[in-house]
């Protein structure tokens, strides 16, 4: 059995082809570009997350000891420690560490 097509027809098939083939490129960028910002994201919710718990840890050890008087070292220390905690936690909050670009193609450029 041969298989006889015409030119028509092979420009055709060879047309869809290429169509098919930059749809699916067009889809891979759309799909990584998605995945870049979800990531980013997802660092700056992380990053929220511990600033939050460890706030609420330092409040809830302070309240203990406010509510608990008779140690005035213990009080200072209570005081004093959780606030470098937290202004370490802020400084790293607020401080741009990274800046994430988009890579490009890597080549040759004349």
């Amino acid at each position: 059995m041969m298989l006889q097509l015409t030119p028509v027809e092979v420009l055709a098939v060879l047309g869809g082809l290429f169509a098919l083939v930059m749809v699916w490129r067009a889809s891979a960028k759309a799909t990584r570009r998605a995945s870049e910002a979800a990531r980013t994201s997802v660092r700056f919710m992380s990053l929220t997350g511990r600033v939050v718990v460890t706030a609420a840890a330092i409040v809830g050890v302070q309240w203990i000891v406010i509510k608990h008087p008779g140690n005035e070292g213990l009080l200072l220390a209570v005081l004093g420690v959780p606030a470098l905690f937290a202004s370490y936690t802020l400084t790293r909050a607020l401080t741009v560490t990274a800046v994430d670009m988009p890579q490009q193609k890597k080549g040759r450029r004349r």
